[in-house]
């Protein structure tokens, strides 16, 4: 079969764009290139698993999942069922909280992920920022497997750690960063959510809070005195976290920032830092 003869079939069933990314993924090439080359076959074994991936998405199955990776923050990152797929909304989270640091901190700083998934915060920022020490923690042993891969192919040097948020943790970091579960448990969302990624990364409890009092509960163990949160949020609990921050931290400076639909989706906590 042909590059050709494979796009009438991806088209037949899924969006002209998807057929492309995929057989593009596949054959190693940039999605525009494969117009200029139409009439080059492709073997029989990557014709056969193209057409397996086409029928995979038509199915429901997430994009980002049929190819295995995504494109996150410039770094391509491998991920599967068992991680949350990263969004534009985490990836403004690391902006902003890249910006912070090269704003804010003048030596190598020890950071912490929590509730990393594949490790596209922590891995990101180990590559963005200078370093003293990047700790990626999940509670997930399947997906630090995942982590493990990508810290694998990045050549990182962070430390993987299967634990529940902070506690019994007792390093002290300069940024704790996090993007945990915070959907309710009665929420409404999106089927193909719903039905693909993992429960244990979306819902956090009858509020979604359950994580964040997780880690406010131990945090005061693991600031140094100069100390850098960023936080992803849902898009109605700032005030919930504002409040839930004055109960265990005193003498912070608390920012909210909106992301790119305008919506409240980080929250930035400083302690003697600016």
């Amino acid at each position: 079969m042909t590059i050709e003869d494979l796009l009438v079939f991806g088209k037949k069933h899924i969006h002209s764009d998807h057929a492309k990314i995929l057989l593009a993924e596949l054959l190693n090439k940039n999605p525009l290139e494969l117009l200029t080359c139409l009439e080059e076959p492709v073997d029989i074994p990557t014709a056969a698993l193209y057409k397996k991936e086409v029928l995979a998405l038509e199915s429901g199955k997430p994009l980002q999942y049929v190819i295995g990776n995504v494109n996150f923050h410039g770094i391509k990152f491998y991920i599967d069922e068992r991680v949350l797929i990263p969004r534009f909304e985490t990836e403004e989270l690391v902006e902003n909280t890249i910006k912070y640091i090269n704003e804010y901190f003048t030596e190598p700083v020890d950071i912490v992920d929590l509730g990393a998934g594949s490790g596209v915060i922590g891995l990101t920022l180990e590559k963005k920022v200078s370093t003293k020490s990047v700790d990626l923690i999940d509670i997930s042993k399947e997906a630090l497997e995942v982590t493990h891969k990508n810290c694998e192919k990045l050549n990182s040097k962070a430390n993987l750690i299967e634990n529940d948020m902070l506690t019994n943790i007792n390093k002290k970091y300069d940024v704790i960063i996090s993007n945990p579960p915070y959907i309710k448990e009665d929420e409404e969302i999106e089927d193909i959510v719903k039905n693909n990624e993992p429960h244990l990364a979306l819902y956090a409890g009858v509020d979604g809070l359950d994580c964040y009092k997780k880690i406010f509960k131990n945090i005061n163990n693991n600031m140094k005195d100069k100390c850098l949160i960023a936080l992803e949020i849902g898009y109605e609990q700032a005030n919930d976290l504002i409040n839930l921050i004055h109960e265990y931290l005193d003498n912070v400076e608390i920012e909210v920032k909106k992301d790119l639909s305008e919506k409240d989706r980080m929250i930035f906590i400083f302690k003697n830092v600016k």
